[in-house]
């Protein structure tokens, strides 16, 4: 008997919550196995001409974006935590802002004001001359390398987080002893400090290039033809399904790739220390011009990243509803905001609910092979959204070709037509991840014990679950919700490869009215996503924010 309640409550026993894992893990792998599966069936597929030149392009624009990143976040992360310098603290979290700044809406700000016509070129032809004083007509904004400054301004604060995180955590004893050898501070920093912290930078830079190698509509606003690009114009151009399934298998080895140069640029090494982890570095204080160019650097990043480019849409937004405020507030942009909202409050209800299970499963017991399978859940969020999207197309289509085997009169046209439910089964595929680390962090808060004593005293898995983990991890659950929501409202990729007909959401609107070069309309919607998109980016950076070893020493 004693065994038996000691089975019951380790969790042992409750195959039917265990399985509740298995299947969601099935789902969120669907995806990428229905790629997989549809390509070794054919028997390898044949991929569109130009594929070539979209591979090269592709690379390239993650060199550049990558390097970029890399430099731009590990600089300012060594400067706002190394020294101290006037709005130091204050630059410390404006530096992270930019997240909020969705790639394809700064995109397409910057190309109103640095194109051909845009107010700068005009300015400069109207001082230098039609030739800009250099022998050429125009400064070429839209091309890759405009793309790759545009992607690295929105995607810098991956590195920069991660990067300034470390640092603060790092035990000054290393670099001391470098310095009192006789090293410079950007000597220490490159032999002592960026050893150290590479783990921090490599998985930051790992982000950065999946986010790259989703999107498609920044680059798109350049002229460049990545392979994501490739996916969309094969399915939504041509409907060629097998050339379509083709390039989302090379995103996918991409995508492969990238983990696999994060798992390289980590190397075997460990990163231990001795000498007062969690201390942080002594900042050392700069004065006069160096103080000023610290805080310049930093403030001309926040400004061109975010400030100017908020500032820009505000005044076409003013605009817009000074000159004609019907057109901008209308019925199709309160119908695309019900649709935003609507998929986003389903979808996060949807992808909370499920991760509430499955850590609450995991509490139940089951093994390596769900708490494996619960890991496999979050994998949707590191693949690219052309894959995914294709990934549910494959999918969808397997299961009407079912139908109709099973009888069913013309089976269910999901993969001719589309639907809002193919929408909503992408969307939780993909946010089901970061729902679940936020639920999994709540419920690593909770004592086993509580578990176990409720257990033991004869509550079931469903009382259990309601009347005790549920209140305990409320607040984790209200980040996972607010989290896949943002996400929701600015996902673009998967709404335009399956969207139905008809179906608009702000993000596929702003995308249609900037691709159309209407600025002003497109400017209030955009602003409406960025600022959805500030709160968790608040929550990220308070969360992540390293403890000031100053204040510390103050106090």
């Amino acid at each position: 008997m004693t065994v038996l309640l000691a089975r019951r409550v380790g969790g042992a026993g409750r195959p039917g919550w265990s399985l509740l894992v298995l299947l969601v893990a099935a789902a969120v792998a669907s995806p990428v196995a229905g790629v997989s599966g549809y390509a070794v069936a054919q028997g390898g597929v044949r991929a569109p001409s130009g594929t070539g030149a979209m591979i090269v392009t592709t690379a390239v624009l993650l060199g550049l974006v990558a390097a970029g990143t890399a430099v731009l976040g590990t600089g300012l992360a060594w400067l706002v935590t190394a020294y101290d310098f006037p709005l130091r603290r204050t630059l410390g979290w404006l530096l992270v802002l930019p997240l909020a700044m969705p790639a394809y809406i700064l995109g397409f700000v910057y190309l109103s004001t640095f194109d051909y016509a845009g107010p700068v070129q005009s300015w400069l032809r109207s001082v230098l001359g039609d030739d800009l004083g250099i022998g050429v007509s125009g400064i070429p904004v839209r091309s890759i390398g405009g793309a790759a400054v545009v992607l690295v301004l929105t995607l810098y604060p991956y590195v920069y987080l991660m990067t300034r995180a470390a640092l603060a955590e790092t035990a000054p004893t290393a670099h001391d002893a470098a310095r009192s050898l006789g090293a410079g501070p950007g000597r220490a920093f490159r032999t002592v400090l960026l050893p150290l912290v590479r783990p921090s930078l490599a998985a930051g830079l790992a982000l950065v290039m999946m986010e790259t190698l989703t999107d498609f509509a920044t680059v798109q606003y350049f002229g460049v033809r990545t392979l994501s690009v490739g996916v969309y114009l094969a399915w939504k151009g041509s409907f060629d399904v097998g050339s379509a399934i083709a390039v989302a298998v090379l995103v996918l080895v991409a995508a492969v790739v990238v983990l696999a140069v994060e798992r390289l640029l980590r190397g075997r090494a460990r990163y231990s220390q001795r000498g007062g982890r969690g201390r942080g570095l002594a900042q050392r204080r700069l004065t006069g011009f160096r103080a000023a160019a610290a805080t310049g650097t930093a403030l001309l990043v926040v400004a061109l990243a975010f400030g100017l480019p908020v500032l820009r849409l505000g005044v076409w937004a003013a605009t817009a509803l000074a000159d004609d405020p019907g057109a901008v507030v209308d019925e199709r942009f309160v119908d695309h905001l019900g649709s935003s909202v609507s998929v986003a409050a389903v979808v996060a209800g949807t992808c909370v609910l499920v991760s509430l299970l499955m850590a609450h499963a995991l509490r139940l017991g089951g093994g390596r092979v769900v708490r494996g399978a619960a890991q496999v859940t979050t994998f949707g969020y590191a693949v690219p959204g052309a894959v995914v999207g294709i990934g549910v197309l494959v999918v969808f289509q397997a299961a009407d070709d079912a139908l109709v085997a099973l009888g069913a009169e013309g089976g269910t046209g999901l993969l001719a037509t589309g639907s809002v439910l193919g929408v909503l089964a992408a969307y939780v595929v993909r946010f089901t991840g970061p729902a679940y680390q936020a639920v999994d962090a709540s419920f690593s808060r909770v004592p086993p014990t509580v578990t176990q004593s409720a257990l033991a005293l004869g509550a079931g898995p469903i009382r259990l679950l309601s009347r005790v983990h549920l209140p305990l991890v409320r607040p984790g659950v209200a980040v996972a919700f607010t989290l896949v929501v943002v996400d929701a409202v600015k996902e673009l990729p998967l709404v335009l490869l399956l969207r139905p007909f008809g179906f608009t959401t702000l993000s596929v609107w702003v995308y249609e009215l900037a691709s159309e070069n209407f600025w002003e309309r497109a400017a209030l919607p955009a602003l409406l996503i960025v600022a959805l998109a500030l709160v968790p980016v608040a929550l990220l950076n308070r969360s992540a924010r390293p403890v000031d070893p100053m204040a510390r020493v103050g106090g």
